[in-house]
């Protein structure tokens, strides 16, 4: 391998760069002659050394959790409690305990330089000094850093700082002891990290200013791989022992993100667990920086993941049997499906038809037995959110039909109704389903799975089918239907998941006529507890096409409860769909946002309120948008001082609207018009 000469750099510079790594308090510095006229940096941390070691007032449960520790859910957490499988040689964690611990110099040192690249310029050759000279640290340490736990949170955030060849050598020093790192606790986040650099760094040029001191070391020890061959080395590797890789609870998750990489495919699933496993920083970053993305990746990379899920079908039973292998498919399923849909689906027509050939039970296909467990289940969960439409209907008439009120009442098998309740798209598959849940809509719902009834519901609003027929089977379920004056009500009893008796506290009688709905109690009574699956409930129903019960619902709480709404973290998100929903008409939303005049402080001061008002503003007219700013400005000093009213009186202008009127009519005019121009280009 040739390198290119680095340009000689001006020694003001470097004086600079050396100044800036001695504040970090904890190094020694040693200088070599380069052969480009000035002197070669090279860094190392003091004291590195080797150290010992539904009747009238039925409440429904709210229902909806599942597996990760719910109570009653009939599942545990998934993920690292199954039996991990040891090395054939004894090897692992044990194994790993030999080696030289750091030492609390070394800690500190890393420390510090990961805090002193934190807070340098983003650019400039100073930072680029910086990040060479720890990275070469990171390698010599490679191994005690990755198997120590505090040293291993601070070489992951680390690697987010590597270009592309420190990155190489990090990962050539592990290489030799893979298998060890895979499966230890620390070592494997570590890996995972890695990994997880190559959306940045793939495709990247190669470095061209290397020191000669590299070009003298990779003359010792060969020339340096590259990216591409260290990924498929990886593969290659977890290849050759792919049961005991995918079985052992930590090694898991290296092949989960290496079929992600490999894939060019990050999952937001995947992203978000291993995000569990970082310093607080990373875990404090918002959710929505994780949402599955692609990137681009050499055609080896697709050759290698077909290859390497091709192992899957040479011992399926395990990859459905067992908790901890079974992961590693289920992310090979979701991959597949995006990058190579037709080995995707070979691989589930090898699930289901294994599945199909077992023994199968007295009261139907022996998939039932599978549904009904919790590890194959969640497996299949998957499988049927993969499916392609036609061969999701043909499972549907040959395992499903007739089972599903079973199915919904099944403590662990409900879930996977909930999955192909999600994977309907046509009407075809959706009237059967709907013609057969139907009749149980109130009983699901007192059984505590809630997630059935709102995946038929979404279903219905994906497919635009049957929509009236379960607006009227929630109302009755609910206890809302009968006398009509309850249907005003329905709102806070589906928010909440309550039907009508328990949420206003009445006792009925069973079988004695529902009184009417009495509006005073209504309006005295504060909003429930807005639940999750409520919400997601509400937000489907507002998407519907005829949405009017739900908005004349909303339209009649009164302004301290649709406040309530709005300030509470699911609630808020009913507001977002009435802002969003093509079903809403402006005059409809007017007469609900109308409510919250006189809220506004108390809404912008909010946490999750702040954001509604946002939203409220960003679709705003002219002459709304002064209601708000006036009745804001009124109490601008307790805005100011509120951390979430603060960035509100800044997002509407609220100084330039007390101070210059006029100026503010004219900017708020102008970005009007700017919005009806853009709204006009999408539109056409």
């Amino acid at each position: 391998m040739t390198y290119t000469r680095r340009p000689e750099r001006d020694s003001v510079s470097k004086l600079r760069a050396v100044q800036s790594l001695h504040a970090l308090g904890c190094l020694r510095f040693t200088f070599r002659w380069g052969r480009f006229g000035g002197r070669t940096l090279a860094l190392a941390p003091m004291g590195l050394g080797p150290r010992s070691p539904n009747k009238a007032g039925r409440r429904f449960p709210a229902g909806g959790k599942r597996g990760r520790g719910a109570k009653g859910s009939g599942r545990p957490r998934p993920g690292r409690q199954g039996p991990s499988c040891s090395p054939p040689d004894g090897s692992s964690e044990q194994a790993l305990d030999a080696p030289s611990h750091l030492s609390p110099e070394a800690l500190g040192y890393f420390r510090r330089a990961l805090s002193a690249l934190k807070e340098a310029p983003e650019t400039g050759e100073e930072r680029e000094l910086m990040v060479h000279n720890v990275l070469k640290e990171v390698e010599a340490q490679a191994l005690a850093l990755a198997t120590n736990r505090t040293g291993s949170e601070i070489m992951q955030e680390l690697l987010g700082f590597s270009p592309l060849k420190p990155l190489c050598r990090v990962w050539a020093a592990l290489r030799s002891s893979l298998r060890s790192v895979a499966c230890h606790r620390c070592g494997v986040h570590v890996l995972q990290s890695a990994l997880l650099q190559l959306p940045r760094l793939l495709g990247s040029p190669a470095e061209k200013e290397e020191e000669d001191v590299e070009e003298e070391e990779n003359g010792k020890d060969g020339p340096l791989e590259t990216l591409e061959e260290l990924v498929l080395g990886l593969a290659s590797e977890v290849c050759d022992d792919f049961l005991f890789y995918c079985g052992d609870t930590h090694a898991s998750f290296v092949v989960r993100t290496l079929l992600q990489v490999l894939g060019g495919t990050l999952l937001e699933s995947e992203r978000t667990r291993h995000r569990g496993s970082q310093s607080p920083d990373a875990q404090r970053a918002p959710a929505r920086e994780c949402k599955p993305t692609d990137f681009e990746v050499p055609e080896t990379f697709l050759n290698c993941l077909q290859d390497l899920s091709s192992c899957f079908l040479k011992d399926i039973v395990v990859f459905i049997t067992d908790k901890i292998s079974s992961f590693c498919l289920q992310v090979a399923l979701q991959v597949l499906h995006r990058k190579l849909p037709q080995f995707c689906a070979h691989v589930c027509s090898a699930v289901i038809s294994y599945l199909s050939s077992r023994n199968g039970s007295a009261d139907g296909s022996p998939l039932l037995l599978f549904l009904r467990d919790q590890t194959s289940s969640r497996l299949l969960e998957q499988v049927l959110l993969v499916l392609e439409p036609l061969r999701l209907q043909s499972l549907f008439e040959d395992h499903f039909q007739g089972q599903l009120q079973a199915l919904a009442a099944h403590p662990i098998a409900n879930f996977p109704l909930q999955r192909l309740l999600d994977a309907v798209t046509t009407r075809e598959l959706l009237s059967p389903v709907f013609e057969e849940l139907s009749p149980a809509v109130e009983a699901v719902l007192a059984q505590g799975h809630p997630g059935v009834v709102i995946a038929l519901v979404g279903a219905c609003r994906r497919v635009g089918a049957h929509q009236a027929q379960v607006l009227q089977l929630l109302l009755e379920a609910f206890h809302c239907a009968e006398p009509s004056s309850r249907q005003v009500a329905c709102v806070p009893l589906f928010a909440t998941l309550m039907a009508y008796e328990a949420y206003y506290g009445l006792l009925e009688e069973e079988g004695a006529v529902p009184a009417e709905h009495q509006v005073d109690m209504a309006t005295a009574r504060t909003l429930g507890d807005v639940t999750v699956l409520g919400s997601l409930l509400l937000q489907h129903l507002l998407h519907f096409s005829s949405p009017g019960i739900i908005l004349q619902s909303l339209g009649a709480l009164t302004g301290p409860q649709l406040l309530t709404l709005a300030q509470s973290p699911a609630g808020s998100h009913v507001l977002d769909a009435v802002l969003s929903s093509p079903s809403v008409t402006r005059k409809q939303r007017r007469r609900v946002l109308k409510t919250l005049k006189g809220q506004y402080v108390a809404l912008a001061c909010s946490r999750h309120g702040s954001r509604v008002l946002d939203a409220i503003w960003s679709g705003a007219a002219l002459g709304a948008r002064k209601e708000i700013a006036t009745e804001l400005g009124e109490r601008n000093q307790e805005l100011m001082r509120d951390p979430f009213g603060h960035h509100v009186a800044r997002n509407i202008a609220l100084t330039t609207f007390l101070k210059r009127r006029e100026a503010w009519e004219q900017q708020q005019g102008a970005v009007a018009k700017r919005r009806r121009a853009l709204n006009s280009i999408l539109e056409d």
